[in-house]
């Protein structure tokens, strides 16, 4: 797997278009980079940029932007409500495929000394790539900001760990480092009220507040015996959060950081808020994702949400996303596209949007066409797609049933099973075709030397390889579709059992289809014991299938009075 890290560096402009538009420039010029989102901020004065690739060509494309963030932006002249104390105030690498968190730490660790000798900004390390403990904390070395750092850069506990240890007054000092993926969320409040705000925020974060004697804003702070403050932690692990008000929305946010998404998932956090903000008397109204959020923040939370409802989790990935937005309110102070906010789908390139992403008619004309391909395997994979989504429509009828809410649970874990095998052989739609095309390719190698012979032999027999492989796995995910199909002919809606059938013949047209491409492909391997071992499994897999179809067929029958 080709290693592909993500780069999401916070530059402190986000008026200037200008200055914007030069540094998207820089990092799109770089060759093996692709930038995925810019996220500008007027009220806070910053812009978040959010691009992923190959980790050298990252720190290139990194270094480009820090140097025309350093020679454009002047932080003499910045003013914005988020915390900062650089143009280029914070450049996080993080790793997304291939790739270690300590391999991670060394690419940063490489950009952080460029920088700092380049560029001679001061330059500190924090999360997995700092040096010290005490400088882990994004916040700990942020403190006192801009303003603070002529003083803060006298102490020797806080020399830069790359470049002078001298106050640049127009670049200020930059933070790099690696770090697991950090979700950037704020929840809006029906009040304008910082105060407010901050009660709430001082609810949820990790840190939660100072501990005071009597009044809880002008009380007498607690101390330890060792004299520093006591804190009441708040409820919420891994979790930053501050409150702020946005001039341009015209009301108070719940400003977070989720650093940690295993110990506080997006829906948590946002349940948490509300409970807390309710307590106080305060309406949560909606709320905001900064930059780019993996798919499963948004999965998880449709499926959370879901759960509360009563409804099935077994619903496409289309119907979570659009449940967790409706129901955070992701879309109230600007539309929320999942196609630009997602990073699996900003990842996916123009050339991803293929023969699934057709509609029914143009992927029938296509498979008609004169082309080759789409054919025998790719048709095959979609049927056993049609079956599983048959078979996740009638289990979420089921769960619907009234009557039938005691097995609610069971007809739900049967509808994501389902969706699962659905994902999982719609990919092999697209993966057959190009399998096909890949052994073409090969063949159209140059063969005029033994080297290019050699070269060309190989390629030839790891794509027929691949061209095996891909109808095999059609296979293995349509027959264990076979199993959730069994249990709704027995247990599910009686209304359905039509349906059920259907997406039981179509999947045993799926596996025949696929082993017709296993077969036809393993005569052309070279190496015929692996050929004899993908005939011997694809062979078993039919088999079994031609065992069990017309048994579950008999049961169909009689469920229809026939």
């Amino acid at each position: 797997m080709n290693p592909i890290i993500e780069c999401v560096p916070n530059f402190s402009e986000g008026r200037d278009l200008r200055v914007l538009d030069e540094i998207s420039a820089a990092i799109s010029s770089t060759e093996g980079v692709r930038l995925l989102h810019r996220d500008p901020g007027k009220a806070t004065n910053r812009t978040v940029y959010t691009f992923v690739g190959h980790p050298e060509a990252v720190v290139e494309a990194a270094y480009r932007a820090i140097s025309v963030a350093t020679r454009l932006i002047d932080m003499r002249q910045h003013q914005g409500e988020h915390a900062r104390m650089g143009a280029t105030d914070v450049c996080p690498f993080i790793p997304i495929s291939g790739i270690s968190m300590e391999e991670t730490v060394a690419y940063s660790r490489t950009l952080a000394k460029r920088v700092g000798e380049e560029l001679n900004i001061p330059v500190y390390l924090y999360e997995a790539s700092a040096t010290h403990p005490s400088r882990r904390n994004l916040a700990d070395i942020r403190a006192g900001e801009y303003e603070g750092l002529p003083a803060k850069m006298q102490d020797p506990d806080w020399k830069p760990d790359f470049g002078p240890a001298v106050f640049n007054p127009q670049s200020g000092a930059t933070v790099v480092g690696a770090r697991p993926y950090l979700v950037a969320y704020n929840v809006n409040l029906n009040t304008p009220s910082v105060r407010l705000a901050n009660s709430v925020a001082f609810d949820v974060r990790e840190a939660g507040r100072v501990k005071r004697e009597g009044h809880p804003i002008t009380g007498k702070v607690v101390q330890d015996e060792t004299g520093q403050p006591v804190r009441i932690p708040g409820t919420l692990k891994a979790v930053k959060a501050v409150g702020w008000y946005i001039e341009e929305y015209k009301t108070a946010q719940i400003s977070m950081n989720l650093t940690d998404l295993s110990q506080t998932p997006l829906h948590i956090a946002f349940d948490e808020v509300v409970r807390a903000a309710t307590a106080r008397g305060i309406r949560v109204t909606g709320s905001e994702l900064v930059g780019l959020v993996p798919l499963i923040c948004l999965t998880d939370s449709g499926r959370h949400f879901l759960r509360k409802m009563g409804r099935s989790e077994g619903v496409s990935e289309k119907e979570l996303i659009e449940c967790a937005v409706r129901t955070m309110g992701l879309s109230e102070l600007s539309p929320f596209h999942p196609e630009e906010r997602i990073i699996e789908y900003k990842m996916a390139a123009a050339s991803d949007q293929r023969l699934i992403h057709l509609s029914l008619s143009d992927l029938s004309d296509e498979t008609a066409s004169e082309s080759p391909a789409p054919g025998g395997g790719s048709i095959s994979a979609a049927v056993g797609a049609l079956a599983a989504a048959l078979g996740a429509m009638v289990a979420n009828l089921s769960a619907g049933k009234r009557g039938w809410e005691a097995h609610f649970e069971r007809f739900s874990v049967l509808a994501r099973e389902c969706q699962s095998y659905k994902e999982a052989l719609l990919k092999k739609v697209d993966e057959d075709t190009f399998a096909f095309y890949g052994i073409m390719n090969a063949f159209s190698l140059p063969k005029s030397t033994p080297e290019e012979q050699l070269h060309r032999r190989n390629c030839i027999e790891l794509a027929t390889d691949e061209a095996i492989r891909v109808p095999l796995e059609t296979m293995k995910q349509a027959f264990a579709c076979l199993e959730p199909i069994r249990e709704l002919i027995e247990n599910g809606n009686p209304n359905s059992v039509s349906d059920v059938g259907v997406a039981l013949l179509c999947i045993r047209s799926a596996i025949y289809g696929a082993w017709m491409n296993v077969t036809i492909n393993a005569a052309s391997l070279a190496d015929q014991k692996k050929a004899a071992d993908y005939r011997r499994d694809a062979d078993a897999l039919l088999q079994d299938c031609l065992k069990l179809e017309p048994v579950l067929l008999d049961a169909v029958r009689t469920k229809l009075g026939g």
